[in-house]
């Protein structure tokens, strides 16, 4: 059956398929997204609480514990970590992969709810949740700043003016999702109470917040109306600002007026004092804007830089807006630059074929395929809702030269038959049904490669599922091409064959070959009298194979360069908000100064605590700072001065940050300790940081050290507190009322709600002597100090807590020294922990993507074994065959020495990238052992040749094509090798895998394969005989 016959006889039809496809293709393309990764949907879910002025340890027991207990019951939570400070807690939950995230967010608001009657009665409100994808980073930060106006205000201008303008404005920008305000915090009124004051005129403080709360307050009055009219009733029951409130009557006291400005401070503020943002050298706010998955980046951002002017237009002349941070212009960089090796490829591809044919005309042809298998592919991309990122487009690049090998195929042996005297009409006919059934031999297999990889699940499913697909599609496209399109075009472009009117290329061209040929078949000759030799030889590739894997260092993903760092300030435990803001300084003044730095962002304070901080470092273009991310890195760190308290943790961001976000790990890799009996863990807990200290992988380790925070414990003497009446609800609502920023009312305005704010004298909140001062009021009305019911003792305490699946945790991260792997590193970590011998009791276990990457690790070989044995079924059931199929497979040891090889001898890693690049030589080197046997079959079938002559022959004749596919596949992933610019990080592993890979097997598969060939045939007749014999006897035994 010859499938290209009606396509032959039909070229109207066929040219009008091709322009359809290609039409189809064009649109698509321009409605795909782009983004740096595919759009994977990792079930994370944050759950966020908070409690004004409890402890860490109050937030741990008193709200994470019963949020864990009730979020633990839902299916399919993967893990479950959380973190308390000072006020907040945090709750990451990730679930299975393969979990709805949608039913996931619904269960987790239903665990919420089910918990609200454990949680502290204090709370102003509920636990939230968010939906959070670690592959999905913020794409673009504004900053706003200004010399005139206090932080609260830029902070209202931010949530109030500027967010009702971005509602407006971004609402037509589609892309755009949620918009995070930070740096700061709304401003309020605060209420800075004088202990001293009150207790001379004998005022509790909750006499001033009852006055407080009485006297703003903003309920409904109703209306009155007469036959005629109506009239809302309003009143003025709301204070609105420190003047408002300063003259407010705390009471009357022997005829005298005691108003709240005689024993307090009233004074325009912000709600949170310990917050504070800045960018470069100014004090600012920032928006974090996010996109909405499956968004295009670079159009989402245009579109929001489009309406800056107008945003800027609502904004007092004292504020400036900028761009603090921009993910696009390294996007767009990447993308052009891959759209450039895709156009450098494709040219690369095309002088292989014009080299081997020596004919333009022929040239042509398979080059034609190229564009019509990839723009073809762009419209299956978008039925599937995939992007154009750093994965799809390097399964772009790779398909230019594997997309081209089949129109090679149908074209050498369309000109083979023409060189033979057959005019370009029948030549045609002939050669493609020669080698219809061996293209699709060859693309089936091919395509079963990269479809095993959507069955292995997990994170490498979710992360190259765009990349296999985008691939397979593609090699679909060009298989219909090359049955369709080929063909006819080499029935009407060829020439007859008049070796007389050859061009001097052509002939030079010919001679090359033939040279070639005949030194192949003297070679050849030479293996096949010593086959021993050459299985020999095969065995021992296998043997290096696992050598090679066993010894090459490893890694998750290639360390990407994605324009900007993340930078973490640590503090010791217990620093206060004042002394980490002169640190803070030193860092960001520090990391400004580098001359590949071009702009620092970040805050200091807020949830993360008064003694941590956070900063996005923006990079200049790498043409202009000629340093990779990770150099610049290296530089700041042997810069960076010695700043007692404090350390700042630097690395380059990754678009793929697992582990729990961007904003809760200081270093790239998580180590986590965990213990169901405290006492143990903090006993161990150290022995641990001091043993992966002495490790020489590791670098930047960020782990809690020191005595732990400084706290006071009010010991209460509950007998005489008895006695006077007094409990301790009543000491803790005093307690409350001073030290924790208490929000005791709330002013409510037209675009926003303000608090007013009340604690004591932050002077008088200085030294743990003032907590005896404070009064309590006992049972018949007497205000006595606390000092007469209590002492205070000095202790230590967690700064935070952290829980690992409801059991208490330690964090510990790390970076990767310079030179060392994240395999030995793994495993010199390993070896550490086991030389300390830790009790049972106590857990340790990576995290995050040092997690992720021990689990990819272990199932790498499964995965590859995985992809052979589908091809082997493949090849199987084409061939009718249990032993042709090994035949084929016998080639891929060879690829994978010289793959690894090549990792190893120019110092690079292996990594999940190398791991498609062996996936893809899986594909093609077994694409070149089909072309043999395949004609070596036909050849004993149809003219009678003994096996050795027939392989012989399929070698010669095949060798042509086999050189021109394999050039084409080495030349299309050569751009991906040599590239310097964006985003080439992500695609050098691809194309060293494939070149070393493919280099080293075309020099051996050409020789084993008809070797292995030999030896499996004499096998399967021996087979045959066997059961021939056995099938005669049982037929005898039955008559």
């Amino acid at each position: 059956m010859n499938l290209s016959a009606p396509f032959i006889r039909r070229p109207v039809a066929t040219v009008l398929l091709s322009l359809a496809i290609m039409l189809l293709g064009a649109v698509s393309f321009r409605l795909l997204p782009v983004a740096p990764l595919p759009n994977m949907d990792f079930p994370v879910i944050v759950v966020s609480a908070s409690l004004a002025g409890a402890s860490p340890e109050v937030m741990a027991s008193t709200v994470a514990t019963p949020l864990e207990r009730s979020l633990g019951s839902i299916a399919g939570v993967n893990t479950m970590t959380s973190n308390s400070s000072q006020g907040t807690t945090r709750i990451i939950l990730q679930f299975d992969l393969n979990r709805d995230i949608n039913g996931a967010a619904r269960e987790v608001q239903a665990a919420i709810n089910a918990s609200r009657n454990l949680l502290p009665s204090g709370m102003r409100s509920m636990p939230t949740y968010k939906k959070v994808n670690p592959s999905q980073a913020p794409i673009m930060v504004l900053s706003m700043t200004s010399t005139v106006l206090e932080k609260g205000q830029l902070y209202d201008l931010a949530s109030t003016i500027l967010s009702q303008s971005l509602s407006q404005s971004l609402s037509q920008v589609s892309g755009v999702g949620e918009v995070q305000i930070g740096g700061s915090s709304l401003p309020a009124v605060r209420i800075e109470l004088e202990p001293q004051m009150l207790s001379q005129y004998g005022v509790s403080l909750d006499d001033v917040r009852t006055a407080i709360t009485n006297a703003n307050v903003r309920r409904p009055k109703g209306f009155v109306e007469d036959d005629q009219h109506n009239w809302q009733v309003q009143a003025n029951d709301q204070l609105e600002g420190a003047e408002d409130y300063a003259p407010l009557i705390i009471r009357y006291q022997d005829g005298a007026t005691l108003r709240l400005k005689d024993v307090a401070k009233v004074s325009d503020a912000v709600e949170d004092r310990y917050n504070s943002g800045f960018y470069n050298n100014d004090r600012a706010v920032l928006l974090v804007v996010n996109r909405q998955a499956g968004a295009n980046i670079i159009e989402t951002v245009a579109q929001i830089k489009a309406q800056l002017p107008a945003l800027r237009a609502v904004l007092p002349a004292s504020v400036s807006l900028n761009i603090a941070m921009d993910r696009s212009p390294v996007i767009k960089a990447t993308l052009h630059e891959a759209e450039m090796t895709l156009l450098i490829a494709v040219v690369l591809v095309v002088m292989v074929v014009f080299l081997f044919l020596g004919s333009f005309r022929a040239s042509l042809i398979p080059t034609l395929a190229v564009p019509v298998s990839l723009v073809g592919t762009f419209a299956i991309m978008h039925l599937f809702g995939f992007s154009l990122n750093n994965l799809s487009l390097m399964a772009l690049i790779l398909a230019t030269g594997l997309v081209v090998d089949d129109a090679i195929v149908v074209l050498e042996n369309i000109s083979r038959h023409i060189h033979n005297g057959l005019d370009p009409m029948k030549a045609a006919f002939l050669g493609a049904k020669e080698v219809g059934f061996t293209l699709l031999s060859m693309n089936v297999s091919l395509v079963a490669v990269f479809i095993s990889i959507l069955f292995m699940g997990g994170l490498v499913e979710s992360l190259f599922r765009e990349f296999s697909i985008t691939l397979s599609v593609s090699i679909v496209v060009s298989l219909i091409v090359s049955l369709t399109l080929t063909p006819m075009l080499c029935a009407r472009w060829l020439k007859p064959h008049d070796a007389e009117k050859d061009n001097a290329f052509q002939r030079w061209s010919e001679r090359v070959n033939d040279r070639m040929v005949a030194a192949y078949d003297r070679s050849l000759g030479w293996v096949l009298r010593h086959r021993r030799l050459t299985v020999l030889s095969l065995l021992v590739t296998v043997i290096v194979n696992v050598a090679l894997y066993v010894v090459v260092p490893k890694t998750f993903l290639p360390q990407q360069d994605t324009g900007q760092l993340m930078g973490f300030v640590r503090g010791d435990d217990g620093l206060s908000f004042s002394v980490m803001q002169p640190k803070m300084e030193i860092f960001r003044r520090t990391v400004l100064a580098d001359p590949a730095v071009e702009s620092v962002a970040g805050f200091i304070g807020g949830s993360g605590g008064t003694n941590n901080a956070f900063m996005i470092v923006r990079l200049k273009p790498i043409a202009e700072r000629k340093l990779s991310a990770e150099k610049v890195v290296e530089r700041l760190r042997k810069n960076m001065p010695h700043v007692p308290g404090g350390r700042l943790f630097l690395a380059p961001d990754q678009d793929l940050q697992l582990g729990g976000g961007r904003e809760q790990t200081s270093s790239q890799y998580q180590y986590i300790v965990q213990s169901a009996d405290l006492a143990s863990l903090r006993l161990w807990y150290p022995k641990i940081v001091a043993a992966l200290k002495s490790i020489p992988e590791l670098t930047a380790i960020d782990a809690r050290e020191g005595r732990g925070a400084q706290q006071v414990t009010l010991v209460v003497d509950r007998d005489t507190a008895k006695r006077l009446g007094i409990d301790m609800n009543m000491v803790t609502a005093v307690l409350n009322n001073a030290y924790s920023q208490r929000q005791v009312s709330t002013i409510y305005d037209s675009l926003n709600q303000y608090k007013v704010v009340m604690e004591v004298n932050p002077k008088y909140a200085q030294d743990p002597v003032t907590l005896e001062q404070v009064q309590v009021i006992t049972a018949d009305g007497q205000r006595v100090p606390l000092s007469s019911i209590a002492h205070y003792e000095r202790s230590l305490a967690n700064d935070r807590v952290s829980h690992d699946g409801q059991f208490a945790a330690e964090n510990i991260s790390f970076d990767l020294a310079e030179g060392a792997s994240l395999d030995k590193a793994t495993v010199a970590i390993e070896r550490a922990i086991a030389a300390i011998g830790l009790p049972s009791d106590i857990i340790s276990k990576m995290a995050g993507t040092a997690n992720a990457f021990a689990s990819t690790q272990k199932g790498q070989p499964w995965m590859i074994l995985g992809s052979l044995l589908a091809v082997y079924l493949v090849l199987g059931i084409l061939y009718e065959s249990y032993i042709h199929p090994l035949t084929i497979l016998s080639t891929l040891p060879s690829a994978g020495v010289g793959a690894l090889l090549t990792i190893y001898v120019l110092g690079s890693e292996f990594s999940l990238i190398s791991l498609l690049g062996l996936f893809l030589l899986i594909g093609v080197v077994k694409k070149n052992a089909i072309m043999m046997i395949d004609l070596a079959l036909h050849l004993e079938r149809e003219q009678g040749m003994t096996p050795e002559e027939s392989i012989r022959s399929a070698c010669l004749q095949r060798l042509r094509p086999i050189l021109m596919t394999t050039m084409a596949a080495i030349l299309g992933a050569l751009p991906l090798l040599l590239s310097t610019a964006e985003g080439a990080e992500m695609r050098k592993p691809l194309g060293l895998t494939i070149i070393g890979g493919l280099i080293f097997s075309q020099v051996l598969t050409l020789y084993t394969t008809p070797v292995v060939y030999l030896y499996l045939d004499r096998l399967r007749h021996r087979f045959n005989n066997w059961r021939g014999v056995r099938t005669d006897a049982a037929l005898e035994t039955s008559l």
